[in-house]
């Protein structure tokens, strides 16, 4: 299998297309439940295509682009979590090419062909987390397409555009997923390595970085949004907030890093073991090791619960899993080792369906997914307001008023002896009332003594902590 992959024929990329849809396809035809990530993502996108603004009318943390991308999916179809998935396949399918296209332009490794890519897709295909369209997932795909704007740095002059091209990828990475800026410590790295003139060479990078940035504090200047994009994304990003109920627990994550993690340090050591040749071939594997550790940094942002981590390890994974692959005396030992990496995926992948999750001892991701709240299974359609963490009832009604993330609505729900946050709830319910209230913070009393003019028009259903808007019916 080995040797048909290392050919550069157009039939090896069909079979690698083949081989990704016969892994992949299979759970997404039998029905991959939504995840909270999925959830949050298609509420977002939902408000954006009503016309709200982020930062200003939704309180969400999600970066900019990120939230555009899925405000427009919803133009496209309402709730469309079958173009959520499509999108994310052909970003990984995308990232593991053009990865794979860069190795083998700049011949960091003596043989070619999709070897590079099988290994990506194959370890990429190991969890249904990279079945999400997450924003970190989706920024990665700029950092992939901003690497080979980093290697040839050599002669000045040429090298300008290339590494202004470079920073304003990674910038607009950082603007999917903030803590994808630490890729910049990789783009130094690769200034050093490579430019004649390392000082003035990432001052470039440095200003194709800021370029998307300014940009985008343009427009939310102009749409009086811009201290909300500081205290709404920014401050909770830096400060390491995350909600931990979007990705997978980490000690679930963790087990299904072992497999990459054991590969990784497979590849790593055969490559301090093979002669590398040429001095290009010595800096591109330090650079590597560079982006082993800014992932290492990246993912410790996000607590190591962000949804898509694992593809911040593929680029360098792949790379070194090249130097396994590589002939040996034994040439059936590359062989063997490959059948058993994809006799480790499938089953892994497949370990719900084979029933393996108490051999592997990891549960199924299905256990983490968004499941109905059957207490509030008479709320259909309707447009409501949780005033709590649990944003369970939304997966069948739609969000109204911008508090969609519990922590940053304590912004206005924290200060309620505060005037400035009693005008605000009052502002952002007034041009349109959620039909129904769910009072989980049981905060509702206050709410109608303070503001009786919005809230004192709700009352209580047969549902304990369900309020209805007066006026509005439904079965119950």
């Amino acid at each position: 299998m080995l040797q048909f992959f290392k050919s550069s024929l157009p039939t090896r990329l069909f079979a690698l297309l083949l081989l990704l849809l016969a892994l992949r396809l299979p759970l997404l035809w039998l029905g991959i439940a939504l995840t909270p990530v999925e959830l949050r993502a298609l509420l977002v996108g939902e408000r954006l295509h009503e016309g709200a603004l982020l930062y200003r009318d939704l309180y969400d943390s999600t970066a900019p682009l990120s939230a555009a991308l899925f405000g427009a999916l919803d133009v496209a179809a309402s709730r469309p979590i079958w173009l959520y998935r499509i999108l994310a396949l052909v970003l990984l399918a995308f990232q593991a090419l053009r990865f794979n296209f860069v190795l083998n332009r700049a011949d960091v490794h003596p043989e070619r062909g999709y070897v590079g890519a099988l290994t990506f897709l194959l370890i990429g295909s190991l969890t249904t987390d990279l079945d999400t369209l997450s924003p970190l997932l989706l920024g990665h795909t700029f950092l992939i397409a901003a690497l080979s704007a980093l290697l040839p740095t050599s002669r000045e002059g040429y090298d300008n555009r290339r590494l202004f091209r470079a920073g304003f990828l990674i910038g607009v990475g950082a603007l999917c997923y903030l803590p994808l800026a630490l890729f910049l410590l990789v783009g130094l790295f690769a200034v050093i390595v490579f430019a004649a003139n390392s000082f003035r060479s990432f001052l470039l990078l440095v200003c194709g970085f800021l370029f998307p940035y300014s940009v985008v504090i343009t427009f939310f200047l102009y749409t009086e949004s811009l201290p909300g994009f500081a205290q709404f994304h920014l401050t909770p990003t830096l400060q390491g907030i995350v909600n931990e109920t979007d990705g997978l627990p980490l000690w679930v994550l963790l087990r299904l890093l072992i497999l990459p993690g054991v590969l990784l340090l497979l590849g790593v050591g055969r490559s301090f073991t093979t002669s590398l040749g040429l001095v290009f071939q010595v800096k591109f594997q330090q650079l590597m090791l560079v982006w082993v550790l800014v992932a290492v940094g990246i993912a410790a942002v996000g607590r190591g619960m962000a949804t898509g981590t694992l593809v911040l390890l593929l680029p360098p994974l792949t790379y070194f899993s090249l130097f396994l692959w590589q002939k040996a005396q034994r040439a059936w030992v590359p062989e063997v080792l490959l059948l058993l990496v994809i006799g480790a995926v499938v089953a892994v992948r497949y370990r719900a369906v084979l029933h393996l999750e108490q051999v592997l001892q990891i549960p199924a991701e299905h256990h983490y997914a968004v499941q109905p709240n059957p207490r509030y299974a008479f709320l259909q359609g309707q447009r409501l307001l949780v005033l709590g963490p649990d944003q369970r009832p939304y997966l069948h009604n739609r969000l109204a008023t911008p508090y969609l993330d519990w922590r940053l609505a304590g912004t206005d729900f924290g200060h309620l002896r505060e005037y400035n946050a009693v005008f605000r709830l009052a502002q952002n319910f007034r041009e349109s009332p959620p039909q129904y209230l769910i009072d989980q913070a049981r905060l509702l009393p206050e709410l109608q003594y303070k503001v009786p003019g919005i809230f004192g028009r709700y009352q209580p259903t047969n549902t304990p902590g369900v309020y209805r808007l007066k006026g509005n019916e439904v079965m119950e």
